[in-house]
């Protein structure tokens, strides 16, 4: 590979690192947020995934810490459409895009399951 890929764009990052805390903090979905700010849904998910595993190589190692607990809030949906969907954004950045008619308990297990695997 060339010393130019090598370079990293820190505009590029800064600007990207900036565009990823925000979506974070507006409660909205990323396809929701991307189309709000016309940015591809692909190169937001490709820049959080890098933006991870680069904070990831810079933090020190540390010792295994037993993650928390999932915490889920009860939600009610009146007659959900049969297109609503539930999007949940673990911490280990696994995204879940499943049914409103999903079971409970059934996505509590995999959320658990999945966070388990993260380990």
């Amino acid at each position: 590979m060339s010393a130019r890929k090598d370079r990293r764009d820190l505009r590029k990052e800064t600007m990207w690192r900036e565009l990823v805390r925000q979506q974070g903090r507006s409660g909205e979905t990323v396809r929701e947020f991307c189309r709000q700010k016309r940015l591809s849904e692909a190169s937001f998910y490709a820049w959080r995934r890098e933006l991870k595993l680069r904070r990831q190589e810079s933090e020190p190692r540390r010792a295994a810490e037993p993650l928390p607990r999932p915490t889920f809030v009860p939600v009610a949906l009146a007659d959900p459409p049969a297109t609503a969907a539930i999007e949940l954004v673990l911490p280990s950045g696994v995204v879940l895009r499943l049914p409103a008619t999903t079971d409970l308990p059934r996505v509590a297990a995999l959320v658990a399951d999945l966070e388990r695997r993260a380990c």
